[in-house]
């Protein structure tokens, strides 16, 4: 059996837009350094690839001041132009509602496989590798211990519409949410947040290790909880 350990790692320097692979990430009390600092702005709140499904399609990383759009830095006219046709605007936000309910999300590759997806679909931040199918479903109210790394794992996720969009071409798939619903309950991956900060890279071992912490707050724009300010 292959030892559990990170098999990949992503952050997503603009919410709903394209996700940026890493080779290692700094864990933070606000989850993975760089991630969803800046959101697609429409007139009356967050403009999302649950509604707008191409912004899924649009590449973004992270540059050395802040985050890129198709390779422009986000707040350029050549950024703005790739999101203006989806009805919205560009703008920077780093408090805690920015997540739809927690800061990390965590997926498993057994449970990947079983669901047949691309694990892209799932838009997670850390997968680890070596779990078996269905390990997944006892994890609520554990942690993964990486190196000095600890991330809290809170609840299954319940999944959406962005899983049946092609990240590649925008295409839609319904097959791959009602899948999802049939067979998974309609939740596949992990709400969870970083209990203890540091460094994670490729290749690390993780434990899985009971723990009695809550995240302090859960909910953000998206799921209609917002954060207390």
């Amino acid at each position: 059996m292959t030892a559990v350990h990170v098999e990949a790692l992503w952050r997503y320097p603009v919410k709903s837009l394209g996700g940026e692979p890493l080779t290692e990430a700094v864990f933070t009390s606000d989850g993975v350094e760089g991630d969803r600092l800046v959101h697609v702005q429409g007139p009356r709140g967050v403009l999302t690839g649950r509604t707008r499904y191409g912004l899924l399609t649009i590449p973004a990383t992270t540059g050395p001041d802040g985050p890129l759009v198709d390779g422009h830095p986000w707040d350029s006219w050549q950024a703005h132009e790739k999101v203006l046709p989806f009805g919205g605007r560009l703008t920077r936000y780093s408090g805690p509602e920015r997540f739809d309910v927690l800061n990390v999300l965590v997926a498993t590759d057994g449970q990947v496989a079983a669901a047949g997806v691309d694990v892209r679909r799932l838009r997670p931040n850390i997968l680890i590798g070596g779990v078996e199918a269905g390990a997944e479903d006892s994890w609520p109210g554990h942690a993964l211990v990486v190196g000095d790394v600890v991330i809290g794992m809170f609840q299954k996720r319940a999944r959406c519409v962005v899983t049946t969009i092609d990240p590649d071409t925008g295409e839609q798939d319904l097959d791959v949410h009602r899948r999802i619903r049939r067979e998974f309950g309609g939740v596949l991956c992990l709400d969870s947040w970083v209990i203890r900060p540091g460094v994670v890279r490729e290749g690390d071992p993780v434990e899985v290790v009971p723990t009695g912490e809550l995240p302090g707050h859960v909910g953000g724009w998206i799921v209609g909880r917002p954060y207390a300010v």
